[in-house]
């Protein structure tokens, strides 16, 4: 079943001799359950891509369709909402609240929802990540992966159609990446979780089920490993 569908997007910025086209006319769709890796040169365009996808950024034109919803058509508040409920953002400097606990920085976007937390959905991703001992410390208490683990985790608590990563290790060394990108593959695996996963590193890559490459703004190539 398809959960992504993206139609002719472009995303320009400045004018006349300053244009610039980050996105150019790019078009692709992604199966429920599929695991993505987006590569590119730095300013390639991947990551702006990446954040139309995920309501951060409005495109110039064209369309995001995800679970049969055309994102690009709604208001700052209905984006809002669908972006907490159905998109889960894992970014590569965390972007936790320093003075929130890892408990609380996970549940924070249900308790942005006003929605219950289940006890036994919390235990259950903090078990998985390794963060069960973990639970009460604050970001600054966690190692660099921890405090990617407990990202992932926020990511995860709503079980969102889609789960999007912007160089999830591009801030890590070598072991914790290979530990960030095991616990995605096991998020797409376990909890069927869609996944697109950008990056530049080549072995990221080669964990994902396939690989579309973006040069200028546009797909140069686009296969399944």
């Amino acid at each position: 079943m398809e959960i992504l569908r993206v139609e002719h997007l472009s995303r320009t910025y400045g004018k006349g001799e300053n244009l610039v086209k980050a996105v150019d006319d790019v078009s692709f769709s992604v199966e429920q359950g599929e695991f993505v890796a987006i590569i590119g040169a730095s300013g390639s365009g991947k990551s702006t891509l990446l954040h139309m996808i995920g309501g951060v950024d409005r495109p110039t034109s064209g369309s995001i369709w995800i679970n049969g919803k055309d994102i690009s058509q709604l208001g700052p508040d209905q984006l809002a909402i669908f972006r907490r409920r159905q998109i889960g953002i894992i970014y590569q400097f965390y972007n936790l609240i320093p003075i929130l606990t890892v408990a609380e920085n996970i549940t924070l976007p249900c308790e942005l929802d006003g929605a219950t937390v289940a006890p036994e959905r919390l235990q259950e991703l903090l078990d998985t990540l390794g963060l069960a001992d973990r639970r009460n410390h604050l970001p600054n208490e966690l190692s660099g992966g921890q405090q990617q683990r407990v990202s992932i985790g926020r990511a995860l608590i709503q079980n969102p159609a889609l789960m999007l990563a912007d160089e999830p290790t591009g801030n890590l060394d070598s072991r914790a990446s290979e530990e960030i990108v095991s616990l995605l593959r096991m998020s797409n695996k376990k909890y069927h979780q869609t996944v697109i996963i950008i990056t530049h590193d080549p072995e990221v890559a080669k964990q994902a089920d396939r690989i579309i490459a973006i040069e200028d703004g546009r797909i140069i190539r686009d296969e399944r490993q």
